[in-house]
């Protein structure tokens, strides 16, 4: 594959054939300069200005054969798998540029003629035209002294340079856009350029086998055929929390529905963005492998591993028969934060602070919560319908502190604290009707 200096390599290449090209005319119209640059920038006006035949690339665009040929470059991790090339259609412009009678003309003749005998740029040739040799590299601009790296040659496309019909509208606009007056021109396509990242990738290793080996057999198992349209492997389909709440707390027994969930060593896997490795708590599986629940801890040990938030939840088991343990998909689940109204001596948690001071008397509210809340999570508290957004913290273990404007009514007031857009659990939906936790509130000092 090339490099991104390629576009230049492909320009130089193509100047290269075409000043060997005019060695032919040369002898009659004296020396034929070949450009690369920009129509505008031209100057024919210059008493040393001779006959010139002028490459321009107008235009570049994705080619359509290769353009979709490895996607995606990487995984749902965000590995990178392949490096996809870019590849480019490369449009050119050849002007030719004399002041005498008919000399334009029979330049843009010899250089349609050296295209049209050469319709591809060969490997060998392209070695040439780059490589500086015999001169001495220091000669050269420092542009053209890069090109011989662009690895243009090594890539497994051939370079196709190929007659564009350009019709009048487009070329008077191309023209226009230049901003310069018009000269007898013709369009080319080069295609197709091909430009690959040079970034470390992943690449699966080979099958060994289909399944298990049977050495009885001396083969391996092969494909194994379900006769019905569910998924080969375990699959979650849904999660749900006790009391059809929207979220579970630490002590609760979370219920779940899926798709070949019997096994052995059924664990339930949570993950969160702030876990550096994931938590596994064992599960329960009924008979049938539809139905499963497993139990989140409540203890001092899930006060600090465990947070509010959202989790990827996941079923890890050994299907009968298998040898391998295999994963689920990952579906989302709630954990909602509770906070501590009233002293938790188990777990050593002071009950929560309402204190009104200040001038203007604002109110700050100072409680813990069960789990706690990391320093990189974000909180919010509402007192009935006020919120205030929690201060920075340094530890998990500092307290959560809120400040409240003093427009905050006194009296008893409805809580709910919010972490990573997880509410505490403020209605108890076990109730008919439900109703609000009475034990969700706390009283604000006058």
């Amino acid at each position: 594959m090339s490099s991104p200096l390629a576009l230049g390599a492909v320009s130089a290449v193509l100047r290269n054939l075409l000043d060997n090209g005019m060695v032919d005319v040369s002898g009659t119209l004296g020396p034929v300069n070949v450009s690369v640059l920009a129509p505008d920038l031209i100057k024919l006006d210059k008493p040393e200005a001779g006959p010139q035949i002028n490459l321009f690339l107008h235009q570049v665009t994705h080619n359509a054969a290769w353009r979709n040929r490895e996607l995606p470059s990487r995984s749902g991790a965000g590995d990178r798998i392949t490096n996809p090339p870019l590849a480019l259609d490369l449009h050119y412009l050849v002007t030719a540029y004399a002041s005498a009678d008919v000399t334009a003309e029979i330049l843009l003749g010899y250089a349609m003629y050296v295209l049209h005998e050469v319709p591809m740029l060969d490997r060998a040739g392209i070695r040439r035209a780059l490589d500086p040799s015999p001169l001495d590299v220091s000669m050269l601009p420092p542009a053209l002294q890069a090109l011989a790296a662009s690895d243009l040659a090594d890539q497994f496309e051939t370079l196709r340079i190929t007659p564009v019909p350009m019709p009048m509208d487009d070329m008077s606009k191309l023209w226009s856009a230049i901003q310069t007056h018009y000269r007898p021109s013709v369009a080319y396509q080069v295609s197709v350029v091909l430009i690959e990242a040079r970034q470390p990738a992943r690449s699966a290793l080979p099958v060994l086998s289909r399944g298990p080996w049977d050495a009885l057999a001396a083969r391996d198992r092969g494909v194994v055929v379900q006769a019905d349209m569910l998924p080969p492997g375990p699959a979650l389909e849904t999660v749900t929390p006790p009391n059809k709440q929207g979220a579970a707390r630490l002590g609760d027994k979370v219920g779940v529905r899926g798709i070949r969930l019997d096994g052995s060593h059924v664990r339930a896997r949570l993950r969160h963005r702030l876990l550096a490795a994931p938590l596994d708590f064992t599960a329960t599986v009924e008979a049938g492998g539809r139905d499963a629940s497993f139990q989140l801890p409540a203890d001092a040990a899930a006060q600090s591993a465990l947070l509010a938030g959202l989790f990827q939840l996941s079923f890890v088991l050994t299907p009968a028969g298998d040898s391998e343990e295999r994963e689920s998909n990952a579906i989302a689940l709630a954990i909602a934060p509770d906070p501590v109204i009233t002293a938790d001596a188990v777990l050593g948690l002071p009950a929560i602070a309402l204190v009104r001071a200040g001038a203007p008397p604002q109110v700050t509210v100072t409680l813990a919560a069960r789990p706690q809340v990391r320093p990189e999570q974000q909180t919010l508290l509402a007192l009935g319908s006020a919120t205030a957004v929690g201060a920075g913290r340094t530890l998990a273990t500092d307290p959560l502190v809120f400040v409240f404007p003093a427009s905050l009514a006194a009296g008893g007031q409805r809580l709910r604290l919010r972490v990573d857009g997880v509410d505490s659990l403020l209605v108890d939906k076990a109730a008919l009707p439900p109703r609000f936790d009475p034990s969700q509130q706390a009283t604000v000092p006058p």
